[in-house]
């Protein structure tokens, strides 16, 4: 998306765009921004179509003063696999994440929708390059935990679809086109 679908908005909101020259995994992206960041923020993966109240992930980080805080999903277990799924405790705080299992734990998924303090830089700074020769981002989530952070799991009230796979792309289009119409639609 070019910054220019972003000129008009709240002239007191800076945006500030970094481009990856190399592809080597999310903690290394995280990275990029570092230099511009000094508080808490959001990280948002740009494959996901979310209808969800977003600013709730933001508020209970904010209110739990936690170091993090996810947005989270239940998927059937066949597809889990296909994203980071994780382990929670009783309290909902996540105790374990894994990238894309081959034989998952759980089928409580991350949905690419997350909040962090900039806790997360040092641990990004600490992981060491996967067999992938990428500096994963729940290797960076572990570390965190691994050092008494807490990051909370918030259960999505709403949908996500991950358009990152080229069959869910059609389906993306078709419950957006859905929602489009029902609020189209005139009351009666």
């Amino acid at each position: 998306m070019s910054h220019e679908r972003y000129e008009d908005g709240d002239p007191g909101t800076t945006i500030t765009y970094i481009h990856r020259l190399e592809q080597l995994g999310l903690a290394h992206a995280i990275l990029q921004a570092e230099p511009h960041i000094d508080d808490d923020f959001i990280l948002m993966l740009g494959e996901n179509v979310f209808r969800a109240n977003l600013g709730d992930v933001l508020n209970r980080q904010q209110e739990a003063r936690a170091d993090a805080a996810f947005l989270v999903e239940e998927v059937p277990y066949e597809e889990a696999s296909r994203y980071g799924v994780l382990d929670t405790n009783e309290y909902g705080e996540i105790v374990e994440v894994m990238e894309k299992p081959d034989d998952p734990p759980s089928n409580l998924v991350m949905t690419g929708f997350y909040t962090f303090t900039p806790e997360i830089f040092h641990a990004c700074h600490l992981v060491q390059p996967s067999d992938r020769g990428e500096y994963e981002l729940p290797d960076a989530i572990d570390l965190l935990i691994q050092s008494g952070r807490t990051i909370d799991a918030i259960r999505m009230d709403g949908w996500r679809i991950d358009v990152g796979y080229p069959d869910d792309r059609e389906r993306a289009e078709e419950r957006l086109a859905e929602e489009e119409s029902v609020v189209a639609q005139p009351e009666p």
